[in-house]
């Protein structure tokens, strides 16, 4: 299964080889694993990489359910999922933008803006569907209170878990394609800050079992992505597509106000209210003051830094717009110069007769009678 097309082959174990043919590398040690499923000595080992692990089943008014809790098994499975992440993005980028890309021809800087945007559009679609279903599903939106009673929610259902397992492993396979596609070091520094962001609010959301408030934030910060990113490839396409950024604005600001809303009222005031209020690792409770107000502190940071990029991003386009706008008006106000008048001898300048060279022309004498 090749995903590049090589124009150049390169000694084996070579830098360029391994970013040439990561994804099919890739690929060898997924097939690797699943090949262990037929066996029965290797079966075992196997569904730890495929199968979230620590499944509990307990009795319940409807029936018997399965619920997981997380253990160090699911670094076996964030493994084999940041293994798939890396294919799928290899797949997008082979046969999605890359075709987009040689219609456009964009220049260097655009053609890994575009490539980023591309990538983070698909995968923000993705997240913002599923994260939506599994919100209906548990009934998380209608019923907001469930965000915080019962707490610590330790049992989780299977959607829930696997969609915390693929958030990880998707975040942690976007450090190493930072090398594989050659991102520029201006750009390195950027990337990294909101990929750490990312790991760690969802990492703080599944290890301190905050689970529900984690999704339900991270289904608005997916939304608000999702119409950034969009908005960009437009912009890359055409630059007159200026619109949907204004759009994004909205939903930006929106985003921000949900998000610290719905933090004060969850856990400053809807875990603060709960009787149990000491720390128990065996349980999985992390309900204290200090945890809590640590929480709070550093998603109100993180939400401020966002707010601060915001204006900084909008500033820029005011101060190009208005350049635009000048240039406009000083173009427009340039008077047409008027051409010269000019005879068979020469042009007339100051009221006198010039020549084609700049001399005076000489006067004819008249012949006497």
């Amino acid at each position: 299964m090749a995903f590049r097309r090589r124009n150049k082959s390169y000694p084996f174990f070579s830098q360029e080889f391994l970013i040439q043919n990561h994804a099919d590398i890739v690929f060898s040690l997924v097939i690797f694993i699943l090949i262990g499923l037929m066996f029965e000595a290797t079966a075992k080992t196997a569904i730890l990489f495929i199968q979230p692990q620590y499944n509990v089943t307990t009795l319940t008014p409807e029936g018997e359910a399965t619920f997981y809790h997380y253990g160090w098994k699911d670094c076996a499975t964030i493994v084999f999922y940041f293994f798939i992440a890396i294919i799928l993005h290899a797949v997008v980028q082979e046969y999605l933008l890359d075709k987009i890309n040689r219609r456009l021809h964009l220049s260097k800087s655009k053609n890994t803006k575009f490539n980023e945007s591309g990538q983070l559009c698909v995968f923000h679609l993705v997240s913002s569907v599923w994260s939506c279903y599994v919100l209906l599903t548990e009934g998380y939106l209608l019923h907001p209170s469930t965000l915080w009673e019962n707490y610590p929610h330790v049992n989780l259902r299977f959607q829930v878990k696997f969609f915390y397992l693929t958030q990880l492993a998707y975040w942690l396979h976007a450090l190493p394609e930072l090398y594989f596609q050659k991102v520029r070091k201006e750009e390195i520094s950027r990337q990294l800050q909101y990929i750490c962001l990312y790991l760690l609010h969802i990492s703080a959301a599944y290890l301190l079992n905050m689970s529900r408030v984690g999704l339900v934030l991270l289904f608005l910060q997916y939304v608000s992505e999702l119409g950034f990113h969009t908005a960009r490839m437009f912009y890359f396409i055409d630059e007159n597509h200026q619109k949907m950024f204004d759009m994004w604005a909205v939903s930006f600001v929106f985003t921000r106000m949900v998000t610290l809303t719905l933090m004060f009222l969850a856990v400053g005031f809807g875990l603060a209210r709960l009787e149990n209020q000491e720390l128990d690792l065996e349980t999985g409770n992390f309900n204290t003051v200090l945890i809590r107000m640590t929480v709070l502190l550093l998603v109100c940071l993180t939400q401020s830094w966002l707010l601060w990029k915001f204006i900084r991003f909008q500033l820029r386009r005011w101060r190009e717009f208005r350049h635009e706008q000048a240039v406009r008006k000083k173009a427009a106000a340039k008077p047409a110069l008027r051409p010269l008048k000019r005879d068979s001898l020469g042009h007339h300048e100051n009221g006198v007769l010039k020549a084609e060279n700049g001399a005076s022309p000489r006067t004819r004498k008249l012949k006497s009678p």
